[in-house]
């Protein structure tokens, strides 16, 4: 009579295929990752402030650019001017479905004052309670 070898399951596990996609994946990241911080260039007043306690939920940003363009940090194409009634419309949006959510201004030290309190003015309009200014602390 014949005997029955029984082959034992084997338990290692091949991780070279693994480390294959991961690097794939690292690479993919590393690349990516650049292109995912774009913004509009602005030179923000220097002045002296505090920061402001952190908030759970993720302000909304306006910048104004020396050439008087508004740019919003939500949705698509952030880092293309808005139309001032396409603003209106994206913080009613905004405020509808996050009540509460923080609002700030961004202006280049360069643009008309006037400019910005036309945004100050849009954005009452579109119903902000509160806008904050953003600064950068001066250079000594």
């Amino acid at each position: 009579m014949r005997q029955r070898i029984r082959k034992r399951p084997m338990s290692e596990i091949n991780v070279v295929p693994y480390i294959d996609v991961m690097l794939v994946l690292l690479v993919i990241f590393m690349i990516t990752a650049p292109l995912l911080s774009q913004g509009v260039k602005v030179d923000l007043p220097q002045a002296p402030s505090q920061p402001l306690p952190q908030s759970e939920k993720e302000p909304v940003i306006i910048n104004v650019d020396a050439a008087g363009s508004f740019y919003i940090n939500y949705g698509e194409n952030q880092d293309k001017p808005i139309a001032p009634a396409d603003l209106i419309n994206r913080v009613n949006a905004l405020l509808k479905y996050q009540p509460g959510i923080p609002v700030f201004i961004g202006g280049d030290q360069n643009v008309p004052y006037g400019r910005v309190v036309e945004l100050m003015a849009l954005l009452q309009g579109a119903g902000v309670p509160s806008v904050g200014m953003i600064t950068e602390p001066p250079e000594k």
